[in-house]
């Protein structure tokens, strides 16, 4: 058995981090989930010393100060952070936002459902998705 897949998502709206915390809940068994409200604070996160690294990080664009795009390109950029897979998720729907994430080698891109019910069904196919296409034994990473 593989443990939890382990998420780290980033996204300034307090309101999106606490719908996507309730929703992941309701598949503990599936993954843990951890928050932070910004770029930076992601950055934070991944480089701390010692850290254990997400399996995959969720990245919204639209934040103030440090842009998700500006995220995944210092993640990119960083030799411990590069194999990270990235997926945003974002409200964005607009063409040059995701041919940018996609340039920037984001993993996927998802345009955030306003829908509750939608959303959960996104969050089933992202788990379902990442759940089924890690390694069998998953290998602990660490900053």
């Amino acid at each position: 058995m593989t443990r939890p897949l382990r998420l780290l998502l980033v996204d300034d709206s307090f309101m999106d981090r606490h719908l996507a915390e309730e929703v992941f809940a309701d598949y503990a068994q599936l993954c843990r989930v951890s928050t932070v409200a910004s770029g930076q604070a992601a950055l934070d996160t991944l480089l701390a010393p010692g850290a254990t690294l997400p399996d995959v990080v969720l990245l919204d664009i639209n934040m103030p100060g440090m842009s998700g795009f500006e995220v995944l390109s210092a993640m990119k950029a960083h030799p411990q952070l590069v194999q990270i897979p990235v997926v945003m998720l974002t409200t964005s729907n607009h063409d040059q936002d995701i041919t940018r994430a996609y340039t920037l080698h984001a993993s996927s891109y998802l345009i955030k459902s306003v829908n509750f019910q939608e959303f959960v069904a996104q969050v089933e196919g992202f788990l379902e998705f990442w759940t089924k296409t890690r390694l069998t034994s998953w290998p602990e990473a660490t900053a």
